[in-house]
């Protein structure tokens, strides 16, 4: 086995490309110095990261069937220079519409490119591990943002906003391009642990979305996201205006965000593995509800603002982990870039319900509060979700390098 097809390399090669693509979620850092260079609202460049939500979830469709059928390397270097395009693309604008298309669609679709790749690969070099080996996955996701933080907040302190995105979109280029070119899928008996072995229950896209079960994880998917993104693309602001912190103070929410947020992926997804997916789904469910409920109810203080965010972005990192290995479990692993390409539409539609409830009902408080209730309802779901829909084929499952 060359060393660049050890295990041990793709996995290094899928943490390498999804922290450039994770600095993402730094977005909170950047709405204040948007505004104020350019004089816009901040409801509306927050627009921008919400679009780059959507159109990052959208593209995981083309994406998990173009890898699917080119292999995982092929589209992450797509993603990459679509990513770093628009981000370098971004440091160039003028007008509110070119943010909107540079960062929300150019930069959205190469995040939504890269990310399905380590996600299908990884389970595939690691059958019996699924949950950990995703979480560890998404958890680089995750981390991206307390990677890049202390550098965005630098850069924007001394060469400005615009010239921030420049150099985070060469950054990302450049370490981004080097992953994408360590992924590969395993070749026949390749793959650690044991063959792949997996149960003949591998449905198309077409075939998954006839079933209940699906349905189901679709609804629970966009629930359990909902919290999550309003919190990450609000952290510095709800610090600002519901704890009465300062702008430092209330910027290193990014932070606490990003270690719960990493944390919740690669522990939630291990104990996934030992103690089921769909009970620990109901946990985080429960868990988010409470912590919205206090967001909404709760006089936050320094104490609590922390505690509330940390426990979202805990469980929203374990969702993230887990519905990848659900979406396996009961879809199979032939399709499952472009079934969860699928699956995935939840988190993007999850990126617009949360603006259009802030701006339907007027508060950040009682936005949470709806946010709770959704959770609540996510437990519920999860009581009617079945075990399995299994529909026999013959297909033969075949891994391309």
């Amino acid at each position: 086995m060359r060393k660049s097809n050890h295990p041990g390399w793709i996995v290094a090669g899928a943490v390498l490309i999804q922290l450039c693509i994770g600095s993402i979620y730094t977005w909170s850092l950047f709405n204040q110095p948007l505004s104020a260079a350019f004089g816009w609202n901040r409801d509306d460049v927050f627009l921008a990261y919400s679009i780059a939500i959507f159109v990052f979830a959208f593209a995981t469709v083309f994406a998990g069937r173009l890898q699917d059928r080119k292999g995982p390397r092929l589209v992450a270097t797509i993603g990459i220079l679509l990513y770093s395009g628009g981000l370098i693309l971004t440091s160039q604008i003028r007008e509110l519409w070119q943010l909107y298309i540079s960062y929300g669609i150019i930069a959205g679709a190469g995040v939504g490119f890269v990310y399905v790749c380590p996600l299908s690969t990884l389970v595939k070099w690691y059958p019996k591990r699924k949950g950990l080996i995703t979480g560890i996955a998404v958890g680089a996701f995750g981390l991206g943002s307390l990677v890049f933080k202390s550098a965005i907040q630098y850069f924007i302190s001394v060469q400005g906003v615009m010239q921030t995105f420049l150099i985070l979109g060469v950054i990302c280029a450049v370490a981004g391009l080097i992953g994408a070119s360590l992924l590969r899928t395993p070749a026949a008996g390749q793959a650690s642990s044991v063959a792949l072995n997996q149960p003949d229950n591998q449905f198309t896209p077409s075939q998954m979305i006839r079933t209940r079960s699906f349905v189901l994880i679709w609804i629970m998917f966009l629930f359990a996201s909902t919290s999550g993104l309003l919190v990450i693309g609000l952290a510095k602001d709800i610090g600002m205006q519901l704890a009465g912190l300062d702008d430092m103070t209330a910027a290193n929410a990014v932070t606490v965000i990003a270690l719960f947020n990493a944390a919740g992926r690669i522990s939630w997804g291990s104990l996934s593995d030992r103690f089921g997916r769909i009970r620990m789904i109901s946990i985080m469910f429960a868990m988010t509800a409470l912590a919205m409920t206090a967001l909404s109810i709760v006089s936050l203080s320094y104490l609590t603002f922390f505690i509330t965010l940390a426990t979202v972005a805990f469980c929203f990192g374990g969702f993230l982990a887990v519905f990848p290995t659900v979406t396996n479990e009961y879809f199979g692993v032939k399709n499952l870039g472009a079934n969860y390409g699928i699956v995935y539409q939840a988190y993007g539609v999850a990126a617009l319900v949360g603006p259009i409830i802030v701006a339907t009902v007027g508060g950040l408080k009682t936005t949470f509060l709806i946010a709770a209730v959704l959770a609540v309802v996510g437990v519920l779901l999860t009581r009617l979700t079945p075990k399995g829909e299994h529909k026999p084929t013959s297909a033969k499952i075949v891994l391309s390098q």
